[in-house]
């Protein structure tokens, strides 16, 4: 293995193991570390037809006492489990979940990036059903698999503000539709309204608005919608077509901490325009700040070229708690043990 961690980038990487659990007769198997990354199953398999496919997205980190940890397992577990009953699969349990999580992060210990590169493991469970059926139904079988790759620092020179426009044409989820889960459908919806963003109008994230009436702020394509008020506040919105971000539960806790009140509430768009700073908040990247909104046709300025001082406060705290340079004072990060 020879990895030039510093020139990571976040893609796909295999590493030496994935570890797989199949469902079958109503229970869930021991499951098994396997180094193949390819699956085969039927073409009729349910997944390909009627789409129960669901996933979560998690880091382990290289500390800064030499030590792997992955932040909030249980967290992420708990919405799996959340996702598998909306879809109609298997429950895998959190307990389960997080010990799976533990043994292919400890099998791949040595593609965790080292401290001090910006590196960290990213770990993608998925789950979907494999059983051969023509009639619409929930499958019989189903297949959860965690892969895990290393990755490196998002920004590389630092965070800037990107470009955003408010998608107005699409909805990336229906009104009580599976906004609120991680469904892999809800992300094939958002590719085109995605690429029309970045192609045509040169913004990297698309804001969707509320699917039902059109006037408030519900969440990124990549991730959830975060704002610092002018008075020192933070504000996400309160909608039920929005996942339920643990990056965006971790920073209002955070913000808390470092005595800025915070509430998740309907923010309606034109509120927007008067907040000091806003961002997307997802596991990939922390924090993305966002410069400029386009909005039919027009931008609106911010006006800031670097990262605002609110949310570098944010962004600062939470991933020094990750990589073990401030106190985890809530037990976010669980420990695993290397062989």
């Amino acid at each position: 293995m020879n990895i030039e961690w510093e020139k990571l980038g976040f893609e796909f990487m295999p590493t030496r193991s994935n570890i797989r659990f199949h469902y079958a007769n109503g229970a869930w198997d021991e499951g098994k570390l396997c180094n193949d990354y390819n699956v085969t199953m039927s073409v009729a398999a349910n997944v390909l037809h009627y789409g129960q496919a669901i996933f979560e997205g998690l880091k382990a980190f290289r500390c800064k006492d030499g030590k792997i940890r992955v932040f909030r397992p249980e967290e992420n577990g708990k919405r799996m489990c959340d996702s598998a009953k909306r879809l109609m699969m298997p429950e895998f349990p959190v307990e389960n979940f997080v010990e799976a999580v533990k043994r292919v992060v400890a099998d791949n210990a040595d593609y965790v990036p080292p401290y001090g590169t910006g590196g960290s493991l990213y770990i993608r469970p998925v789950m979907f059903g494999t059983s051969p059926q023509i009639g619409v139904n929930a499958s019989f079988e189903y297949e959860f698999v965690i892969m895990v790759m290393p990755v490196g620092a998002y920004y590389k020179g630092g965070i800037k503000p990107v470009d955003a426009m408010v998608e107005r044409k699409y909805d990336r989820a229906a009104p009580h539709g599976t906004g609120t889960i991680k469904a892999a459908g809800n992300y094939a919806a958002s590719l085109l309204p995605y690429h029309t963003a970045k192609h045509e109008y040169h913004c990297p994230i698309s804001l969707f608005l509320d699917p039902a009436t059109h006037t408030y702020v519900d969440e990124f394509n990549t991730s959830n919608f975060l704002a610092v008020t002018k008075d020192g506040k933070y504000v996400t919105s309160l909608s039920d077509s929005i996942l339920p971000s643990v990056t965006n539960k971790s920073l209002m806790q955070v913000a808390q901490d470092l005595g800025m009140p915070a509430e998740r509430r309907k923010i309606k768009l034109e509120e927007v325009y008067e907040f000091a700073e806003i961002a997307a908040c997802g596991t990939a990247v922390v924090l993305t700040p966002v410069g400029r909104l386009l909005d039919n046709g027009k931008f609106f300025d911010f006006g800031l070229t670097e990262i605002g001082p609110q949310l570098k406060k944010l962004y600062d705290r939470l991933t020094g708690i990750q990589y073990g340079e401030v106190e985890d004072t809530h037990n976010w990060m669980v420990e695993v043990p290397e062989k």
